[in-house]
This record gives C-alpha cells, sequence and structure tokens, in this order.
C-alpha cells in the first residue's frame, strides 16, 4: 500500500481526535487545546453512519454544514465489502501518510485562514468522495455568508486532487437533513426525488418541474426532469432527476435531501419534505434497446462485420492448411526421413509389393496412353484434359501413380463424397476435406439459416448471414485456387531471366511449374441442377485460363463433353478413353498378383501346386481370362479367390455368380424402382438378347415393342437406354457421332446374362411381367382406335372418305387382338413353369 492510499484509509478510519488535531490549525489564533477538550467531551465518531451511528447529522443555532465533493476516490467500494476492522488495522496510518495527499490537507487548504467560523466535526463520505464539515459562526454572520465565502475563496484557489486532476474541489451549504447510510449503495447521475407531505390532506401533491430545475440546477446541469406518470397510484409522489455527472448528482442528494418545500417554492402550505436517493441505471439497456429497435440497420451490419471478421482471420489460416495439403509438408509419410527408412527396409528385407507388380503389366500395355498424358501436362494449351473409361479401368491408378508419380505438386480432389453427401453441411465438409481446407465451421450454416428465417420475419428481408452452397463452395475453391497460385510462383526468384514477366505470363512461359489438379468421379451420380460439378468445371476452367494449374478429369460418364462444355465453350478437350486391357495384358497382372503372393503368410492354408496342376490352372486361365474380359476389378477379385486355393475355372463361376446377383438386384427387382428411369422389362429384354449376342442394333432396340413410350409419352426410347448406360448394364458404342451399338456393361456381364436366362423359373417370372405389359399397351391401342372409330360413327351421312381410315382401324384392332391372344398363349405355357418348378 503506497503513501497516498494510506492516507485515504487513515483519514476515513481515524477518531474524532485525530481528525480535529488535523483542523488545530484553521484559524490560527484559535486555541488547540479548545478543540481537543471538545473531541474529548463529545466523543463524535466520524463514522458514515452519522453522529453516534444515528445516520443523521444535526445543526443547532449559529450552526451550519458544508459538504465538500471530490475529496476521496469514488471507486473505493472494495472497503465496504471486507470483512475486517479497518478503523483498527489502518488507525493511525494518516500519522505517517504525507500531507499533500491528505483528504484533511485538502480540507484545510480549502478553507480561508481568516475565516469567520470554527469546525466542530467533520464526517467524511467514502461512497460519495466528499465529507461533510460541521461548523460555528457568530452572530454578526449566517450560513449563507460563509457559504459564498468559502465558494468564492475555492474559485480563487481551486483545489484539484491527485485522483482528480481535471475537477477541483467544490462546496455547498447543506439545506436539507441530511441522511448519512452506509449501506450498500452507490453513486449514479441518477436521483429519485420523492414528494413527503407534511399534511395529510396533501398526500398526492408534488412539486413542479420549474420548481425542481430551479431547486437543482445549482448543483450542476440537469439532462433532464422525468414526472411520474399521470396515471400512475403510486403514493407518495415522485419525480427523476437525470444530472450530466455524477459529482453533481452527488452533491445535489447530500445537500438537499431532507429539504421542506414551502408554498412559496412551489410546495403547500405546510411544505413537501424532499427525500433523494440514488437511481441505478443500467446502461447496458441503452446498447440492447438500441440494438433492438433498429434492426434493418444492425443485422445486415453484423453479418458484414462477421463476414469481414472471417475472412480477415481465417481465411489466411485456411489457404495456409490448403497449401500444406498440397504440399504435404504436415505428413510424416511423404517426409524425405520416412522414404528413405522405407527404402533401407525394402533392400534390407527384400520386401516386394504384390499390387505394384501386378500392376507393372498394366501400364506396360498403356505406357501410350501415358506418354501422351505427360507430353500433353508439358503444353501450354488452356483446355481440359479428360481420361474417360467404365468403372474399375484403372484411370485414376493410371493418372495419379504413374503419369504424376513425378510430380511435386498435385492435388487430387475425389467428387464421390461430396456428391454423395447428405444435406449442405455434409458437402461442404467433404468438399473442405478433400482440398485440406480448415478450419471449417458447417454447423454454422444451419444456425445462419434460421437466424437469416428469423430476420426475414422480422425486417422483411433476409439478413445475410447465411450462405448458398454454391457460395461456400465457391469459398473453398477460391481459397485453393489461391494456395495453387503460391505453390506455382514459390520457386520464382529474382535472379531469373525472365522475373519481370506478370505472374500469369510467367506460368504459361513455364507449364512445367504448374501444379496439377486431378477431379476423380466427375459426374458421380450426377443429378440435373446439381450446384458441386457446375462449381467445380467453372472453378477448373478459371485454373486452366489463368495458368495457374492443369486440370485432369477422370470420369466413367460418356456424357462429359455435355457438362464441361458450359465452361469451357470455345475450347476441345484433349480426350484419352481407357477401355479394358488386352488378355495377354490381364493374364500378366493375375500371375503377377500370384507370383508376388507367399502362401507360407497365408497361415498354412494355401497349397503349393504340382507341375501338372500349374499347367492346368493356366489353361483354365486363359480360357477364364476370355469369359471375364480385362477389367481390372474383375481380374483383382479372380486373383484373390486364386489365392485361397480356388482353381481359376472355381474362381470365375464365383464372380459370374455374384455378378448374376447383382444385376437381378440393381436392374430387374422392383426395390428401389421409384428412382429408376427403366422398367425390369426393358432391362430383362436387354439382358435376354445379349445374352445371345456380344452386340446389338441401337436402332433395332428402340423399335421393339418394350421400349415403346407409354401413352403418356414416357417410358422409352433413347433416355432408358442413356439411363441403364449410365447404371453400367450396357454400353452403347458410337460411330460418327451417332449410336451405333449395345454391348454389355462388363465383359463378364454377358456370362452372368446366360446365367440368368438359364433360370428357367426367373425366365418365366420376368417374361410373364413382360407379356403382361405388351397386352396393357396393345389394350390401350385398341381403346384408342375403338375411341376414333367411336367418334367417325356419330357422324351424319357417313362420308365416303372416311372408308379406308375405318378400315385401316379396323385392321389396327384385329392385329392387336392377334398379338394379344399369341401373348396369353404364351403366359399359360410361362404360368405352367411357374406352378410346377421352384
Amino acid at each position: 500500500m503506497n503513501r497516498l492510499s494510506c492516507s485515504v484509509f487513515g483519514f476515513l478510519a481515524a477518531p474524532s481526535g485525530v481528525i480535529l488535531r488535523r483542523f488545530s490549525n484553521v484559524n490560527g489564533s484559535r486555541s488547540r487545546q479548545r478543540l481537543m477538550q471538545v473531541a474529548r467531551g463529545r466523543r463524535l465518531a466520524s463514522t458514515e453512519a452519522g453522529e453516534n451511528e444515528s445516520g443523521h447529522i444535526s445543526a443547532g443555532p449559529n450552526e451550519g454544514i458544508l459538504f465538500f465533493d471530490n475529496i476521496l476516490p469514488l471507486r473505493l467500494r472494495i472497503a465496504h465489502r471486507l470483512p475486517l476492522n479497518i478503523a483498527e488495522i489502518l488507525k493511525g496510518a494518516n500519522e505517517t501518510a504525507g500531507t499533500t495527499a491528505d483528504p484533511a490537507s485538502i480540507i484545510r487548504e480549502a478553507v480561508p485562514s481568516d475565516a469567520s467560523f470554527k469546525i466542530t466535526n467533520v464526517l467524511p463520505r467514502m461512497k460519495d468522495g466528499g465529507a461533510f464539515v460541521k461548523f460555528s459562526h457568530g452572530q454578526e454572520s449566517s450560513t449563507v455568508e460563509i457559504e459564498a465565502s468559502v465558494r468564492k475563496y475555492l474559485k480563487e484557489h481551486p483545489i484539484k486532487p491527485w485522483f482528480s486532476p481535471f475537477r477541483p474541489v467544490r462546496t455547498f451549504l447543506v439545506r436539507g437533513r441530511p441522511w448519512l447510510e452506509d449501506l450498500y449503495r452507490f453513486p449514479t447521475s441518477r436521483l429519485k426525488v420523492e414528494f413527503i407531505p407534511r399534511a395529510p390532506v396533501d398526500a398526492a401533491a408534488e412539486v413542479p418541474q420549474e420548481a425542481l430545475y430551479a431547486l437543482f440546477r445549482r448543483y450542476g446541469k440537469l439532462g433532464d426532469i422525468v414526472p411520474q406518470p399521470a396515471d400512475s397510484k403510486i403514493l407518495p409522489k415522485f419525480a427523476y432527476l437525470n444530472f450530466l455527472s455524477v459529482g453533481n448528482a452527488i452533491m445535489a442528494k447530500n445537500c438537499m435531501h431532507g429539504f421542506r418545500v414551502l408554498e412559496a417554492d412551489g410546495g403547500t402550505k405546510a411544505g413537501i419534505e424532499l427525500r433523494l436517493a440514488y437511481e441505478r441505471i443500467n446502461k447496458t439497456h441503452w446498447i440492447r434497446d438500441w440494438l433492438f429497435n433498429h434492426p434493418r440497420i444492425v443485422i445486415p451490419a453484423a453479418a458484414a462485420l462477421i463476414a469481414t471478421i472471417t475472412v480477415a482471420v481465417f481465411d489466411p489460416v485456411r489457404t495456409w492448411f490448403v497449401k500444406a495439403h498440397i504440399t504435404h509438408s504436415l505428413q510424416l509419410t511423404d517426409s524425405k526421413i520416412w522414404r528413405w527408412f522405407k527404402a533401407q527396409a525394402t533392400d534390407i528385407f527384400k520386401l516386394k509389393d504384390s499390387e505394384e507388380a501386378g500392376l507393372n503389366a498394366i501400364w506396360d500395355d498403356r505406357k501410350e496412353c501415358i506418354e501422351q498424358i505427360q507430353a500433353w501436362l508439358m503444353e501450354t494449351s488452356e483446355t481440359f484434359i479428360v481420361v474417360q473409361g467404365p468403372r474399375g479401368s484403372g484411370k485414376r491408378e493410371l493418372v495419379v501413380d504413374q503419369v504424376l508419380k513425378d510430380r511435386k505438386h498435385k492435388l487430387v480432389i475425389d467428387c464421390k463424397p461430396i456428391q454423395e453427401a447428405r444435406g449442405d453441411s455434409a458437402k461442404i465438409r467433404a468438399a473442405a476435406a478433400g482440398v485440406g481446407y480448415r478450419p471449417v465451421f458447417s454447423w454454422m450454416n444451419s444456425i445462419s439459416s434460421l437466424i437469416d428465417l428469423a430476420a426475414q420475419g422480422a425486417i422483411g428481408t433476409k439478413a445475410g448471414f447465411s450462405e448458398t452452397l454454391d457460395t461456400q463452395l465457391a469459398k473453398i475453391w477460391q481459397n485453393t485456387a489461391i494456395a495453387l497460385t503460391r505453390i506455382a510462383l514459390e520457386e520464382r526468384k529474382k535472379g531469373d531471366k525472365d522475373f519481370n514477366l506478370g505472374n500469369d505470363e510467367y506460368l504459361e512461359a513455364h507449364p512445367e511449374k504448374r501444379p496439377v489438379v486431378v477431379i476423380d468421379n466427375f459426374l458421380h451420380k450426377h443429378e440435373e441442377g446439381s450446384p458441386v460439378y457446375n462449381k467445380i468445371s467453372e472453378w477448373a476452367a478459371a485454373l486452366v485460363t489463368t495458368n495457374v494449374a492443369h486440370v485432369v478429369f477422370l470420369t466413367h460418364d460418356v456424357a462429359f463433353p455435355k457438362s464441361l462444355s458450359k465452361a469451357l465453350p470455345d475450347r476441345v478437350f484433349r480426350t484419352v478413353s481407357l477401355g479394358d486391357c488386352t488378355p495377354e495384358a490381364a493374364k500378366r497382372l493375375v500371375l503377377a498378383r500370384l507370383d508376388a503372393y507367399d502362401p507360407g503368410r497365408a497361415g498354412g492354408q494355401a497349397k503349393e501346386l504340382v507341375v501338372s496342376q500349374r499347367e492346368q490352372h493356366l489353361e483354365e486361365l486363359d480360357e477364364c481370362i476370355g469369359i471375364l474380359g480385362g477389367r481390372l476389378t474383375d481380374l483383382e477379385f479372380l486373383a484373390r479367390r486364386m489365392k485361397t486355393g480356388e482353381t481359376p475355372k472355381k474362381a470365375m463361376d464365383g464372380i459370374i455368380e455374384q455378378s448374376a446377383s447383382e444385376i437381378l438386384k440393381m436392374y430387374l427387382l422392383d426395390a428401389g424402382k421409384a428412382q429408376r428411369k427403366w422398367s425390369p422389362e426393358q432391362a430383362w429384354l436387354l439382358i435376354k438378347e445379349l445374352a445371345k449376342s456380344e452386340s446389338l442394333r441401337y436402332n433395332e432396340i428402340l423399335l421393339t415393342d418394350t421400349f415403346k413410350p407409354s401413352p403418356s409419352g414416357d417410358g422409352g426410347g433413347d433416355p432408358v437406354l442413356q439411363a441403364l448406360e449410365q447404371a453400367e448394364l450396357i454400353t452403347i458404342h458410337s460411330e460418327h457421332g451417332r449410336p451405333h451399338s449395345i454391348r454389355p456393361g462388363k465383359p463378364v456381364y454377358q456370362a452372368a446374362f446366360r446365367l440368368l436366362t438359364n433360370d428357367r423359373v426367373l425366365t418365366s417370372h420376368l417374361d410373364l411381367a413382360t407379356l403382361t405389359g405388351l397386352i396393357k399397351l396393345e389394350n390401350a391401342s385398341i381403346e384408342k382406335y375403338e375411341g376414333e372409330l367411336g367418334v367417325l360413327g356419330q357422324l351424319p351421312g357417313r362420308p365416303e372418305g372416311l372408308a379406308g381410315r375405318i378400315r385401316w382401324l379396323v385392321g389396327k384392332i384385329e392385329g392387336a387382338q392377334r398379338r394379344i391372344e399369341g401373348y396369353e398363349r404364351e403366359m399359360a405355357g410361362l404360368r405352367k413353369v411357374l406352378r410346377g418348378e421352384y
């Protein structure tokens, strides 16, 4: 505790004798001994509870009370909370404190040395930051004159305490009967004035505003006078005085409490006593009320502020994380130390990766495609590279593991988890995870939508808190583009000869510096109006046109030009089509996987084969590969089953049975029929025909009755075949830009089609459903023809020109009826099979 605080608390805690000794020099000619005698005789306590703890201070004849403010700091509320006896602890502390900061010295300096009165008592008011000074005077002077003389002296000799250097000490005469309480109540700038009538007849009396202004304006400027509402029944009547400063309210409260307003001053005959109390002001309500009363300003401003803070604080962090994701700077497995240890372990223990050993056979077969893509990546063309092929053809492995194996900076974005995510928040999380964008607050999107909905109901328009999925995805791609640009330019040095070129010109001149963005599973489960693929293609177009990065699309959809042309309408895409590998490459793949397999690692389950068994298996393997084709996923499945000890023939049969089960579940059963664009009968017709032939004529299928549109115009034609191709049941081959032929979606499907058609019960069931549908079509046609005949029959006179039309309609009805009868005969045989077989 420093000397200044000791002096303050010492003044508050000292007994009256000590305080009076401090004022013994106020009147230099007065006897100090007499003052001490008065103190010993009266033993007045100088606490905040008044004289003798009564809560009041009285003034007799020829006595008066002055209130000095700004004697003590106002912010000493903690002293009221302390459970200790401050008076005993700090007793005598002011004896050692410097007098320059002593409150007693401040009051001594505030009184002129030739004053015509003497101080008899001092009561400090720690809460109010001042003190009551009781004095006595002679008959020749009045209290008003003494007040005027002291105020004049303070004006000529202002005193500014150390804790309030800009506000001098003031004093006023106490005109009322102050209430000196030590309750836990603290000053505010607002006073509540209660009007206490002295006579019962004046119970509802109150002092007018003009009288209140005249009484209280002398203590400081008033901000407002708020009278009691006219319809209020509360007694006694009251009013609120709002001062512009707390110090003015303190002075008014201590000087005017208990003052009696007579009739001449605006009161009543008996008089009205004023009772003053501090009224607590909750200033936070001002801010709250303003915010709630101006939602059209506050809500959009808050949205703009939040957006600004988000961009300023989080965007640089997110860009850094995206860059770290692309450069793999935070991944231990990509560090040089980890790769060195892995290489050493591989050399020491002679480890051999079976996957790598097997795929090398495929890469040798596709070496031309790999070299072609690598050559395109070294060119400056501003277009997309598209690698198209069916699922399981090894598109991702070819591009990422072979074409880009020597590329330092590459970013792979998988569209499958983004498109399959349910809800906007899940899509945002999946997109952010794909590029390393963090932190991401996807859950805030739902809360922001609710806030926007509430704001729209309150102010009539949206506040802009929520953002659509398009906006959120655009932010993610934008930060990713910034990170890609920094990566592309980070090796640029001042010493380079083309350092003075702009960023676009530099990257155009150095295509090898650009990162490569691989967009996998593009158009996976594509839906019209989906924002995911639209935003990705637009973002990718911006990357290639500004020379920031090369973009490679991997897709199984043959209709990809329709989606990509919207983003780059004036560019020709560079396309590589991947099909199934050749039988020779497929055989090398399976054999490489089997040779890399160690039977000892299987727990002894696999057995070594003798030479004759190996030769037999090789012969079976050639036959199985001819049936399964060159699809990588099927070859991998075959190799895994053979590792367990199965023969190639048995493994192939298992693959065919599993494919047949998948076809039955995905294309023929009624489960999920509402989401399909084809009927089971249409899929079954293709399965039956492809089981007989490897290829079907496209237009011949369109002419069949099963693929005719319904009377409403739906469920037939090209859209059904395109939907079945999208679902990978079939593959449509084109020639000269038009659909030419139809083949199975996978080579193994043809064997699966034969397996399904050999099931008599399944064939009978599906053929019966097909014939039932054909009968419905024929009946609908007959009904239409009969309706037209009915209209023609009602014409008056039966014109001769309608005879040909009538004969044509009758012939159509007759032909449809013959077909219906034929269908019913076939259905009878099918029902017989269903009744007799399981």
